[in-house]
């Protein structure tokens, strides 16, 4: 069964905070009477037999505390068959997700980002939404790591791409990721930030980085994916800059999409 967990988290933000408030704006888009609630495949994501939505998980307000909360929160899920769809929150929250896969085979991660994340730490902060996947890589949590949309890496992230084998498609040749991505055998893990959009397409964003992805661009990719998608995550959506809950409706579209993925 594929589980929704929101995950209201941006104390590990840096710029603005925002994104603790997404999971619900997130659902009321993916529940909203201005649509329905089936994907481009076919299903009805809403449908009993196809998700179940968790709510929200209650986070401490210490940050190892919130990252131990959210490893158990999604450990509980893929413990009992489940796979978890998991609402953002900041990118920190993909590390803890992440770990609670960790005595399972080794995840593939698809990650969809206009930045690498991949600081050995930002702002005196290891745990920083600019650094989990150095923290996943550093552990060994992934056998390997896909990056498609990036367009803002910093000699030092050149060079701890380099140290972790990573696997970067920028936002101007995201086309060639396709036979990678189609190539891949499972399991895999989908990170999505939304900040790999245009910002025009995407406003509710605390880090807009112009030159990204269309919408389409981001599906197409997605739709590549043949391998078993055992886990995923919406990430970075700020609904305080959103303009007429346009990003919210995105997300939502993606959240749909993923669905049929992990089906």
């Amino acid at each position: 069964m594929i589980t929704l967990l929101g995950i209201p988290w941006d104390r590990s933000s840096s710029f603005q905070r925002g994104a603790a408030d997404a999971p619900p704006r997130i659902r009321a888009a993916l529940r909203s009477a201005s649509s329905n609630s089936f994907n481009e495949r076919g299903d009805d994501v809403l449908a009993a037999d196809v998700s179940v939505d968790a709510g929200d998980l209650a986070l401490p307000g210490d940050p190892a505390d919130a990252r131990k909360a959210i490893e158990d929160g999604v450990r509980a899920i893929v413990g009992t068959g489940g796979s978890p769809l998991l609402l953002g929150g900041d990118h920190s929250i993909t590390y803890p997700i992440v770990r609670a896969f960790h005595d399972r085979d080794a995840l593939t991660v698809v990650h969809f980002d206009a930045h690498g994340d991949l600081y050995d730490e930002f702002e005196g902060d290891r745990f920083s939404h600019a650094c989990p996947f150095a923290r996943v890589m550093e552990e060994r949590l992934a056998a390997r790591l896909i990056q498609i949309g990036i367009r803002t890496l910093t000699p030092h992230q050149r060079g701890q791409a380099e140290r972790f084998g990573s696997e970067i498609f920028g936002a101007g040749r995201w086309r060639d990721a396709i036979p990678v991505l189609s190539s891949l055998r499972g399991p895999l893990y989908v990170s999505l930030d939304l900040d790999v959009l245009e910002p025009m397409l995407a406003p509710g964003l605390s880090h807009p980085e112009p030159g990204g992805l269309a919408v389409r661009d981001v599906l197409d990719a997605l739709s590549a994916l043949r391998a078993p998608v055992v886990g995923a995550d919406v990430v970075e959506y700020n609904p305080r800059n959103d303009l007429r809950d346009l990003t919210a409706r995105v997300a939502a579209k993606f959240v749909k999409e993923l669905i049929g993925l992990m089906r």
